[in-house]
Order: structure tokens, then sequence, then C-alpha cells
């Protein structure tokens, strides 16, 4: 059974996505080791927290190369939430730069009247690539947010699915190749999002019997 290590860099909530994944038929692996995660069938990045201590335990663990290589290599990987954020060149939530897989930073929800920060709650995706193996046979589009802040792509083609809060339409979701990546917790959000690591654990099987 094809193997997907799920990082840990002590941001994670590591034993609902591994939950989740087994649920689903996947076989996760927790790790810190890069050799681990060379040999992996596929990578998980979870996160929860803040960006600037996310991305000091990543360089403290040294894990940075290995999550480049990772995705370089081709194989499938996901980000869930903060490990959605720290793909991107920095954050307006600290001074760290990011990983900068994709140019692009994290802002801040905008203030508005009655307008609730952080965004914490079930949403509709807007799904912008409907296409993406993740969203193949959702039983329903709403996921489950916890954030303050939200993903910028200096591309906005890099986005799989989009999310509107108060008056703001922001990133929920993005895909590009291999690499994919979600704002929402799919672990928290029920059935649909069960679906939505189903896929994933799928769109790696396949990746195994069919390699680049």
């Amino acid at each position: 059974m094809p193997t997907i290590a799920v990082i840990d860099y002590d941001m994670g909530n590591l034993h609902s996505v591994c939950k989740g994944l087994e649920k689903v038929g996947g076989m996760p692996q927790v790790t810190d080791v890069a050799a681990d995660i060379e040999n992996a069938d596929a990578v998980l990045l979870p996160g929860v927290g803040s960006f600037d201590p996310a991305m000091e335990h990543l360089r403290s663990r040294q894990l940075e190369a290995p999550i480049r290589a990772a995705i370089d290599s081709g194989k499938p990987f996901l980000g869930i939430c903060l490990g959605l954020q720290i793909l991107f060149e920095g954050s307006a939530e600290g001074e760290a730069a990011g990983l900068g897989i994709f140019p692009g930073r994290v802002e801040r929800f905008q203030v508005e009247p009655q307008l609730t920060i952080p965004h914490m709650g079930w949403n509709q995706l807007q799904l912008t690539q409907p296409q993406c193996s993740l969203w193949q046979d959702l039983p329903s589009d709403w996921m489950y947010f916890v954030h303050s802040y939200y993903v910028a792509p200096a591309d906005s083609g890099l986005n799989a699915a989009t999310i509107t809060h108060g008056s703001q339409t922001v990133t929920a979701a993005i895909a590009q190749d291999n690499v994919m990546a979600a704002q929402f917790h799919p672990e928290k959000s029920s059935t649909s999002g069960l679906k939505v690591l189903s896929n994933f654990v799928e769109l790696v099987n396949r990746s195994v019997l069919t390699p680049a």
C-alpha cells in the first residue's frame, strides 16, 4: 500500500489528519526524517498555528529541502491550512520567509462591520478548477474553516477554489501539477472532507501504478 508521509513539525493536527487518511484507505507515516519523506509515495503537510513559528520549526528540523525535493519529484503533495500558507513567500502575520514554492503572500482579512475574525465555521467553496482531483464526486461543497489569514497568490489561476467571507472573496484551495493545498480542514469537514482525502489517496494510488 502506498505510503503518505505526514510531516511532523509540531504545528499540525496529526492525529485527526492521520485518522482521516486511514478511514479512506490511506497509509500515513508521521515523520520529520528526510529519508522518510524522500521514500514516501506522497507527502501531506498539515499545519495549525502561526506562520513564523511554523517556518522556524521546519528550518530547525532541516525539512525545507526535503519538502522542496518532494514537490520537485512530482509525487502528490497536499497542504492543509497553515500547510497551504507556508508554500508562499511570506505572511502579514510575521516576518519569516515562507518556502516560496509559489509567488504571493498571506494577508489578513480586512476588518468589516459584523465580520467575524477569525473566519471560523462552515463555508461554501466556489470551484475555480472543477477538474481538480480533490473535487471529484463531492457530496457537498461546504467545508470547515478556522483562519484569520488567507493566501493571495500572485497568479489567480493557481486557485482551485475560493470562498466569500463578508465582502471578501479569497483563496480556499490551490492546485498546480502535483501540488494541492487547502485552507479548510478536510479532517474536520464531515463526509465532504473525507471525500477530499479519499480523492487524494486515489490520486496517490494512481501515481504509484503509473509513475511519471
